[in-house]
């Protein structure tokens, strides 16, 4: 069994190397010319994530540091627990290659391209979330689509992923208020602009519509963006700005981003904020400090006190130990970097005063989402999520949507593509926390369930079923019992 790069490494799980397989993976590397640089292709058995090979072990990246590419841990960031994740029933043949994007002048842009032996004639194209690498979506997307027939590509927003640093970093962020730990995010480095997300994206599916036709010797009937946090922000702007190359997308629990109120810069200062007052009342939700961070759009806080020694017993408590102040310092520092973090304070952030006095706006006008969109779009999102907030999110970029539908029908405008919102009950951003928090329901069923109903629309005409709240226990209705948003972020 053998490897192909520059050079033949045995691997399980490949097939031999003919001279057939050889000659593939040399066209196609050949049809991409010098687009791609340090480029491996490689023969499959098995492009599902039951071949150990399809995702590359974390920190076997050449040349850069520990945590910078983490394939394996990415994957399972936005998928449910190991047997919670998308079934896999069916082995598929193919060719996989992974490359570095030769043209981004920081050396850090990925691509990633799978392509089934029993090809469907369509493509889909994942963003990542966070700071992930391309190997983000394998578990929720990849494992899910390739098993259709579909051939599948991805990138890594054009950054890596972080490094340990010390705080004596001017970019250093540290993990949570009470951590000692700092890391130092790629994205805050100069040259790594946000506005290069939508980019990449439109990137990834140029170039995988040249390995598509060099592999099949046609180019797909279909291409679809899908994407999950940041990577659902990616699915926006695709959408939005390059209809030619998508056909539709489906953005689960996209981050919205505006110049004006609400934005992550707004919403998670009061977070940090409050949070310890909560916590030091024993999670007494009748309590100011509770009240506050409901005000600033937070869902309830959720408590399971036999919850395991790894876990806050609260959700809330594990937003705070993960994801709210390292995520504001890792905006703030990209955004707004004149702001003293740590010595003005995170907690104390103030976007709007910030305004005046600096060019954060116009930063995030760079690369704010606009709800024009030109491509048939779903949204899926959950009521219970404590990172990205509903009504400040997923609600939020669907006002914009609709007033820009409403002027497009003003305007008596005959090719207004379909929008849906559908809400999940009691969904979190973190798939993984309904193991601790059983009152939690996954969002991953249904945002797979929205890709099929999507293909069906942009290929059959199919309708989309309306905006609905998708019931505890549910699924995307024809018929929904509740049209619309969910009438309460929490349902016991």
């Amino acid at each position: 069994m053998f490897f192909r790069s520059c050079s033949i490494f045995a691997l399980s799980l490949l097939i031999p190397l003919s001279v057939a397989a050889e000659s593939r993976c040399d066209q196609l590397l050949k049809a991409f010319g010098n687009q791609l640089a340090d480029a491996t292709c490689f023969v499959s058995t098995d492009l599902t994530t039951n071949n150990l090979n399809t995702t590359p072990a974390n920190n076997s990246l050449p040349g850069v540091p520990a945590f910078a590419f983490t394939p394996m841990t990415d994957r399972a960031v936005i998928a449910p627990s190991a047997a919670k994740k998308t079934p896999i029933a069916t082995v598929v043949p193919g060719v996989q290659i992974n490359a570095r994007i030769a043209s981004d002048p920081t050396g850090q842009g990925r691509f990633l391209l799978r392509l089934p032996d029993h090809w469907n004639g369509r493509l889909v194209v994942a963003g990542a979330s966070g700071t992930r690498s391309e190997f983000n979506g394998d578990f929720a997307w990849s494992d899910y689509v390739v098993q259709k027939g579909y051939a599948y590509a991805s990138q890594n927003k054009g950054v890596l992923n972080l490094y340990l640093t010390t705080a004596t970093d001017p970019l250093g962020c540290r993990l949570n208020p009470s951590s000692t730990t700092y890391v130092h995010f790629y994205d805050n480095d100069p040259n790594q602009p946000f506005a290069r997300w939508a980019d990449f994206m439109i990137q990834a599916a140029q170039l995988a519509r040249t390995g598509v036709k060099a592999s099949y010797g046609k180019s797909p009937s279909y291409t679809y963006a899908v994407g999950t946090s940041n990577g659902g922000y990616q699915v926006r702007r695709a959408v939005e700005l390059a209809p030619k190359l998508f056909d539709g997308g489906v953005d689960w629990e996209g981050t919205f981003v505006d110049k004006h109120a609400p934005n992550l810069l707004t919403d998670l200062p009061p977070a940090v904020l409050n949070y310890n007052d909560y916590l030091a009342s024993g999670f007494n939700a009748t309590t100011t400090a509770a009240k506050n961070m409901v005000a600033a759009g937070y869902p309830p806080d959720v408590v399971v006190p036999t919850a395991p020694p790894t876990m806050s017993p609260s959700l809330w408590g594990n937003y705070w130990g993960s994801f709210w102040e390292v995520t504001q310092c890792q905006w703030q520092k990209r955004l707004d970097p004149g702001y003293d973090t740590y010595g003005s304070g995170t907690s104390t952030y103030n976007y709007v005063s910030r305004l005046s006095v600096s060019d954060v706006g116009d930063k995030m006008a760079d690369f704010a989402t606009t709800g024009l969109i030109q491509r048939p779009l779903i949204t899926v999102a959950g009521t219970m999520d404590a990172l990205l907030p509903i009504d400040h999110h997923a609600r939020a970029y669907a006002r914009k949507v609709a007033s820009e539908l409403d002027a497009a029908a003003a305007r008596a405008d005959p090719k207004r593509p379909a929008y849906r919102l559908y809400e999940v009950q009691n969904g979190n951003h973190i798939e993984t926390y309904q193991d601790t928090f059983p009152q939690l329901e996954l969002i991953e069923p249904h945002a797979q369930r929205a890709f099929d109903l999507l293909v069906l629309q942009v290929e059959q005409g199919v309708p989309l079923p309306p905006d609905q709240c998708i019931p505890r226990g549910g699924a995307i209705a024809g018929g929904p019992s509740q049209p619309g948003h969910c009438a309460a972020l929490f349902a016991p």
